[in-house]
């Protein structure tokens, strides 16, 4: 039997098959973005193009694009994927996140109406799977910053770090801390940061918001301990040598330990997860400054306006040397 007029079409498959191969699935491209590696970009264009109709692709998608500060077309994105998965928490979820991230890239009339978009994105994903914690944690944070109109409120606040509590217990204490801070009660506040901590020690995201609980009470004794032992016990925690040089320079305290815990940040590689290194370079400067530096501490600020040119902080830190 002959196949010549069936070659195009068997090449074609097989063509099709070993680019299937070669992709990366939905989860190892779900860890490229998560590392932020930068093959992420062609692994989701290529998965967009093999699984269109995959809800999961399109949250890998949404996912990148808010990574490239593309919030307004990762609305789109996320609403295509509920529009395809309905009934998936994590649709709604992304939604909430997309409509977020716009949130911060608009004036005040469009934040009111983006904000009730959120709400719902959130509620309707703690709906279908009520243990998705960041979702609640999300809803739990627009309860306390929005108005009652829009359907904000220190008691919805309240209810949601309730259930978070019944699901994770350290989680629920720094659910409560952040009530308690939104009351003005930091010292409540402080001791719930550290009931979480003792729940769960080695859980980064907690560990940083008790320091930063510490520095918001202006507790810089118990500021510059927690950073500083966290550095002793890991070298390359990169968010923690930043935390370290920032109780300085907001201190005005610790301050040849601050230069050191800033340039240690300043030489590890950088990491999305960390905060900017102008954020770094501004905080030099303002330590530089305090220890009366002045040379130093303007080379450090226009590091941070080589960065940044339009960085305000950075602006007036340098003038007034």
């Amino acid at each position: 039997m002959r196949l010549i007029g069936q070659q195009p079409l068997v090449l074609c498959l097989l063509l099709m098959a070993a680019a299937s191969a070669d992709a990366a699935s939905v989860a190892e491209t779900r860890a490229l973005l998560e590392g932020r590696d930068a093959r992420a970009p062609a692994a989701v264009a290529a998965l967009m193009r093999t699984e269109p109709g995959n809800a999961e692709v399109r949250l890998l998608q949404v996912r990148l694009l808010l990574q490239q500060g593309k919030a307004k077309a990762a609305i789109d994105v996320a609403e295509s994927a509920v529009a395809l998965a309905p009934g998936n928490a994590q649709t709604h979820y992304w939604l909430g996140n997309a409509h977020g991230s716009r949130i911060g890239q608009v004036g005040m009339v469009s934040k009111l109406a983006l904000a009730p978009k959120l709400r719902d994105a959130y509620e309707r994903a703690v709906v279908l799977d009520p243990n998705l914690l960041d979702a609640r944690a999300n809803l739990l944070q627009f309860y306390l910053m929005a108005p009652s109109a829009i359907g904000g409120g220190i008691d919805k606040a309240r209810a949601q770090a309730a259930e978070i509590g019944k699901r994770d217990v350290a989680r629920g204490h720094v659910a409560r801390a952040q009530i308690l801070m939104s009351e003005k009660k930091p010292a409540l506040a402080l001791q719930s940061y550290e009931a979480a901590h003792a729940a769960k020690p080695a859980d980064a995201p907690i560990r940083m918001a008790l320091g930063i609980g510490y520095q918001t009470a202006e507790q810089w004794d118990k500021a510059y301990a927690h950073f500083d032992r966290w550095t002793q016990q890991d070298a390359r925690a990169g968010g923690a040598w930043y935390q370290l040089g920032r109780t300085g320079a907001l201190s005005g305290r610790f301050l040849p330990a601050s230069v050191v815990a800033l340039e240690r940040f300043l030489s590890l590689p950088v990491d999305p997860a960390n905060p900017e290194r102008k954020h770094a370079y501004l905080r030099l400067g303002q330590v530089h400054a305090l220890a009366g530096n002045k040379d130093r501490a303007r080379t450090a600020l226009q590091a941070a306006l080589k960065l940044d040119p339009k960085m305000a902080d950075a602006k007036a830190a340098l003038g007034k040397l």
